[in-house]
C-alpha cells in the first residue's frame, strides 16, 4: 500500500471501508444504501450529498473487486502524471457527471412510462404506489469515476500496449478505450435488464473527455487546475468566516428604543396617515401623491 500514491490510496480504503460498513450496518437493520446510494431526483429519498456518496458504495464483492482492481492499476499512473489534488478533483467530476447522466436517463424513462399519470404500477405481479416505485431507481458504484480513468489512460498514452485476457495480442490503449465505449453504448441501446448503469458508465467517460480537452485547450492551468480548485473552496470558505467575524464585531447590537421615542415616532406617523385621510375625502384617492398612497399601503399591512 505503501508504494500506491496518497490520493489512490485513500479512495481504495474509502471504498473497502464503506463496503463493510453497509454489510455491517445491513445486518443491524440499516440499509446505507437507501440512505446514500444516488437516487432519482423525482423521488421522495433523494438528497443532492447522494451525487457524492453514491460513488463509494458497491453491491456486491465483484463489483468492488473489479472497480478498485481498475482504480489501482490505472488510478496510480494517473495520479502520478497529474498530482494528487488533480487527480482527485478529475475522479469527483467523473463520478457527479456519471451520476448526472444516469439521472438524465431516468427522468427520460420516467417520461417515456408515462408514470406521472399512474399513482400505482405493476411489479412482477405486484401493484405498488408510483412513488415507491421510482424510489427503487437507486445507482450505486464508483464506475463511473473509474471509466472516466480509463478514459484518462487512453488519452494520455494511447499507444500504450496493453494485454488483456482473453484477447492473445496486445492492444494499444486507444483501441481499448474505444472498444469499452462502443460495448457500454451498445448494452445501454439494448434495453434494461441487467442492472448495470451503462449511461453511467458512458457519463463517467463523457466528463472526463470534456475536462481533458478544456485543460489541453488551457494549458497554463493544466497542471494546477486541481490545486486552484480546492484553494478556491479553501479561500471562499475563510472569506465567508471573516465576513462574519467583522459583521460580529462592526454591526453591534442596535440600541433599543425607548418608549417615549416610540409614542412620538408613532403619534407623527398616525399624524401623516390623518392627513392623507382628510386629503382623500375632500379631493378623493387620485388625488393622493406616489409616495402617500405607498404609505397608506404600508400604513394598511398587517404587521
Amino acid at each position: 500500500m505503501n508504494n500506491i500514491p496518497s490520493t489512490t490510496r485513500h479512495l481504495l480504503i474509502v471504498n473497502i471501508l464503506a463496503f463493510i460498513a453497509t454489510w455491517v450496518f445491513q445486518r443491524s437493520g440499516i440499509d446505507l444504501t437507501a440512505l446514500c446510494g444516488l437516487h432519482f431526483f423525482m423521488a421522495s429519498d433523494f438528497h443532492v450529498y447522494q451525487f457524492l456518496t453514491y460513488m463509494f458504495l458497491h453491491g456486491s464483492f465483484t463489483h468492488i473487486l473489479f472497480n478498485m482492481f481498475a482504480l489501482w492499476m490505472f488510478g496510480s499512473i494517473i495520479e502520478r502524471v497529474w498530482g494528487p489534488k488533480k487527480f482527485l478533483f478529475y475522479y469527483i467530476i467523473c463520478g457527479f457527471g456519471a451520476g448526472i447522466v444516469q439521472e438524465l436517463v431516468q427522468f427520460a424513462d420516467y417520461t417515456m412510462q408515462g408514470l406521472a399519470a399512474y399513482q400505482y404500477v405493476s411489479v412482477n405481479g405486484v401493484q405498488i404506489t408510483t412513488e415507491n416505485y421510482i424510489n427503487l431507481w437507486t445507482t450505486i458504484g464508483a464506475s463511473g469515476a473509474v471509466y472516466g480513468i480509463l478514459l484518462a489512460f487512453g488519452m494520455l498514452f494511447p499507444n500504450e500496449r496493453m494485454f488483456i485476457i482473453p484477447i492473445p495480442i496486445p492492444i494499444k490503449a486507444k483501441w481499448l478505450i474505444i472498444g469499452y465505449f462502443v460495448i457500454e453504448l451498445v448494452s445501454a441501446m439494448s434495453g434494461p435488464g441487467d442492472g448495470i448503469a451503462h449511461m453511467a458508465h458512458l457519463g463517467g467517460m463523457i466528463f472526463g473527455f470534456l475536462l481533458i480537452r478544456y485543460w489541453r485547450k488551457h494549458p497554463g492551468q493544466n497542471q494546477a487546475y486541481g490545486q486552484d480548485f480546492f484553494n478556491h473552496m479553501k479561500q471562499t470558505f475563510n472569506n465567508r468566516q471573516q465576513t462574519k467575524q467583522r459583521q460580529w464585531v462592526d454591526d453591534p447590537e442596535p440600541q433599543r428604543e425607548t418608549d417615549e421615542e416610540y409614542n412620538a415616532r408613532m403619534h407623527k406617523k398616525q399624524e401623516e396617515i390623518d392627513a392623507i385621510l382628510d386629503k382623500i375625502r375632500k379631493s378623493g384617492y387620485d388625488s393622493l401623491s406616489k409616495e402617500e398612497k405607498k404609505k397608506l399601503f404600508d400604513q394598511s399591512r398587517p404587521s
